[in-house]
């Protein structure tokens, strides 16, 4: 099995910054998306960003394009969400989450392995 770890979440002023981390344990996969959802309370989980490995895209929803940016360190197994100007209407449990196969989904049902989450809290 695979674990993925996540941590960096925590309490942020709105316009500032947050990297989340997500670390890779276990058995490793040659093709593989990684996805990054969120959910607050009373809401359906959201997809936020992601990468397909195959091709080392990355898709961002609108509600982030341009503020959050995926980053990828491959000797330590770690993916990285880098969060800017961060709003309080982003304030969410993180999720990390893996889709074995290259390409990514917007769907968390066709992820296979997640992270623990990590708390974001964005104050105005």
């Amino acid at each position: 099995q695979v674990q993925l770890v996540e941590s960096g979440g925590g309490l942020v002023q709105a316009g500032g910054s947050l990297r989340l981390s997500c670390a890779a344990f276990g058995r490793t996969f040659s093709n593989y998306a990684m996805g990054w959802f969120r959910q607050a309370p009373g809401k359906e989980r959201e997809f936020v960003a992601a990468r397909s490995w195959g091709g080392n895209s990355t898709y961002y929803s609108d509600s982030v394009k341009g503020r959050f940016t995926i980053s990828r360190d491959n000797a330590k197994n770690t993916e990285y969400l880098q969060m800017n100007s961060l709003k309080p209407e982003d304030t969410a449990v993180y999720y990390c989450a893996v889709r074995i196969g290259t390409y990514f989904s917007t769907l968390p049902r066709y992820y296979d392995y997640w992270g623990q989450g990590t708390q974001v809290t964005v104050s105005s």
